[in-house]
């Protein structure tokens, strides 16, 4: 008899094995999942626009659909998920590459139409639950940015549906010319220098802190290294933790920087001070010094420039503005907020920032 542990190598290597398989397959049921409800939607939009009296026909379609459906194949196709599909397709109708693709479809018999669906294209990369959220998107442009940024980042539904709450288009849109805002529905969020991986505000209502109520920054420290994994979310793309309290130390005299991050696309690290209170210059100052140090003693040569967030809860840009150099690239100041602001409060607290 073998003894314990003996295999135990093997045995990982074919569990991982099996793992991967497994994830694979149920990635290529979801993506014939996605495709097949976007063609089922089709059918609907076709059948109802045969209706004489559109609504009134296309409740009643609905809901025998639904009681067929049910009876055959079980659950998943309640009137409410037909109708989603329907939408599904509405949603993307305007696509060239799908809507090509589904003219196709309608020519051909039923035992072709599973391989064509099969070839609607790699647009359709996510789960049917990211879809559910998506096409209640009304934004065309908008929509894509989430459709993109959640499938290059991998966000989970819950991950996409935060960041939806939490406005994360909206905060972009608002820093950024034409051309840049058309960039983000066509590409999602490209971080090639410091000021694209810099979100103003943040929002931070994943903490669990109450917006009047008294802490200290302390607290506030503690309650996002508790919730790092929601922190990094919010912060974007290609960051990693790297310390808190991170003390230097020069002419015998010791600091302490917050919070200490990597971010792996800019290849620089990113150093976070935060301000409970009314930004001051000498917080500003300090930041400054702090950038400086990591940039001459701790960065190597071929890694870029550090770069320093202040989050605090108040600031005026204008001073922010005056305190640092004319050409900034290093620095920035951004609010935190610690509820989900609407689209409204969010565009106010953006465009008076300059003017308080």
């Amino acid at each position: 008899m073998s003894k314990p542990g003996k295999n135990t190598k093997l045995y990982t290597q074919i569990a991982t094995l099996l793992e991967a398989a497994r994830s694979q397959v149920v990635r290529a049921v979801n993506h014939t999942m996605v495709k097949t409800y976007y063609e089922i939607g089709r059918m609907i939009v076709e059948e109802e626009q045969n209706g004489k009296e559109r609504a009134e026909y296309g409740k009643q379609l609905l809901k025998e659909l639904s009681t067929l459906l049910t009876r055959d194949f079980g659950k998943g196709f309640s009137v409410d998920n037909l109708e989603n599909m329907r939408r599904f397709y509405l949603s993307y109708l305007k696509s060239e590459t799908l809507s090509r693709i589904s003219d196709k479809l309608i020519s051909e018999t039923p035992s072709r139409k599973f391989n064509t669906i099969n070839q609607l294209p790699e647009i359709l990369q996510l789960s049917w639950s990211h879809y559910l959220i998506l096409i209640r998107i009304e934004n065309v442009e908008e929509r894509k940015f989430y459709e993109i940024e959640a499938h290059k980042n991998n966000w989970s539904v819950r991950e996409l549906q935060r960041q939806h709450d939490s406005d994360l288009y909206t905060r972009l849109v608002l820093s950024r010319n034409k051309e840049q805002v058309k960039a983000l529905s066509e590409k999602g969020l490209v971080v090639e220098q410091a000021k694209d991986a810099v979100k103003d505000p943040y929002i931070l209502e994943f903490l669990g802190l109450q917006e009047h109520t008294a802490y200290s920054e302390t607290d506030l420290e503690q309650q996002i290294i508790n919730k790092l994994e929601h922190f990094l979310l919010e912060l974007g793309s290609g960051y990693t933790f790297v310390g808190r309290q991170v003390r230097i130390t020069f002419d015998e005299e010791h600091f302490r920087i917050d919070l200490v991050f990597y971010n792996r696309i800019l290849k620089c690290f990113v150093l976070i001070d935060l301000k409970i209170g009314k930004l001051k210059h000498q917080d500003l100052g300090q930041m400054q010094m702090y950038v400086n140090y990591y940039d001459r003693f701790v960065k190597l040569e071929e890694e870029n420039k550090t770069i320093g967030i202040i989050l605090c809860k108040d600031k005026k840009d204008t001073m922010v503005e005056i305190t640092l150099p004319e050409n900034n690239q290093q620095i920035f100041a951004s609010k935190y907020k610690l509820v989900l602001p609407s689209k409204e409060q969010l565009k106010k607290l953006i465009e008076t920032d300059g003017n308080g």
